[in-house]
């Protein structure tokens, strides 16, 4: 019985590798890119115009972390400065008129209030990130809140 059982998950697993090897037989794949030769060397992305909006973005869905309304591609964050700080701390937010950081970012992980940003609220991009003027890649019919 084992014997059998073995031999049978064996021949699924060859059929499932060799039907999957055949997809890729052909010269091209469809993908969102269209008919796209697979040996073709890719192709250089456009660069898409950020979108700034004052006053921010609406957001789609409770927690959302909020959307960057301005470009951010002169920014650096490394472990010993942080430039969305220069404009969003509570220092400079009010002289700059920028959003103050939410109190969730300077709670550590063993929920203590600390007087700093905490290390896992740091690095600004994991969650927030600039908006492109960009048709949708597929058809999306999403509406989030209204």
């Amino acid at each position: 019985m084992k014997k059998t059982l073995t031999a049978a998950i064996v021949a699924s697993g060859l059929l499932f590798t060799m039907g999957s090897t055949t997809v890729f037989a052909g010269e091209k794949v469809a993908s969102l890119r269209g008919a796209y030769d697979i040996k073709a060397e890719s192709l250089k992305p456009t660069k898409k115009k950020v979108v700034s909006q004052e006053g921010g973005f609406e957001r789609s869905y409770k927690q959302q972390p909020p959307m960057i309304p301005h470009k951010i591609d002169k920014y650096r964050i490394t472990l010993k400065n942080n430039g969305c700080m220069k404009c969003h701390d509570e220092k400079n937010y009010k002289k700059e008129k920028a959003p103050l950081v939410g109190e969730s970012h300077f709670i550590s992980r063993d929920g203590k209030k600390l007087d700093h940003i905490s290390s896992r609220r740091y690095f600004c991009n994991q969650c927030h990130a600039p908006q492109v003027d960009a048709k949708p890649l597929v058809e999306n019919e999403f509406a989030g809140l209204k």
